[in-house]
């Protein structure tokens, strides 16, 4: 599987692209901002996205569903607990004096245990809540080497050494360490977590270590 991470927008939310190399498909996690960058990414692997994926509604992790859906005909994927946050990106981001577009409504609202794929590999949603109502993760398993690779794509319920934010409207500190717990600490501690910010991690490293969960 092709993987490409960068650090999009003012708040340096991670958008993720992941590719199949016998396909050429791909799809785009969480486009916060500068369509332009994806788009180049996009093309230098000869990539063509299906599906535009949103790991939550914030602004800063979906800001550029309009524009990335007008360019490719993608459609987008949103837990239902947090499709209507896509009507109300440009007042949410006002309000922290940014901009951004609002988003299309989705084209598929996804629910725990949905499956998403592309070319040959497959996504598994993981409705995770906490941060928003309608936060979700999204696990995979593919062949690299001859090995096998686990990876989640934990928008901002799991950082490395920390948490997604529940201070905001829909936010719940409880139900969040109750997500982790129940749905991201039950995957193999090898498993490597792709991070809605920062740097990343894996299962293991934080079930030891992470302050806010409790699990040594």
């Amino acid at each position: 599987m092709i993987i490409r991470q960068m650090a999009l927008g003012p708040i340096q939310a991670n958008c993720y692209i992941l590719g199949c190399e016998e396909t050429r498909q791909a799809v785009v996690i969480d486009p916060g901002d500068d369509v332009d960058r994806i788009l180049t990414t996009l093309a230098g692997d000869r990539l063509t996205v299906v599906h535009i994926i949103n790991t939550h509604g914030h602004f800063d992790h979906v800001g550029a569903n309009s524009r990335l859906k007008a360019v490719t005909g993608a459609d987008i994927l949103i837990h239902s607990d947090d499709a209507s946050m896509l009507s109300q990106l440009a007042a949410s981001a006002a309000a922290w004096g940014m901009h951004a577009e609002n988003s299309p409504p989705a084209d598929r609202l996804l629910e725990n245990g949905d499956t998403i794929t592309f070319g040959t590999h497959t996504l598994t949603v993981l409705h995770t809540p906490g941060h928003t109502p309608g936060g979700i993760c999204l696990y995979t398993e593919y062949s690299q080497g001859g090995e096998i690779q686990k990876a989640v794509f934990a928008g901002d319920t799991l950082f490395a050494g920390s948490i997604g934010r529940t201070d905001f409207p829909g936010g719940s500190f409880d139900v969040l360490i109750n997500s982790i717990r129940t749905r991201l600490f039950t995957l193999d501690d090898d498993v490597r977590v792709y991070a809605g910010h920062m740097g990343n991690t894996t299962i293991g490293q934080e079930k030891r270590t992470n302050p806010f969960c409790g699990m040594r």
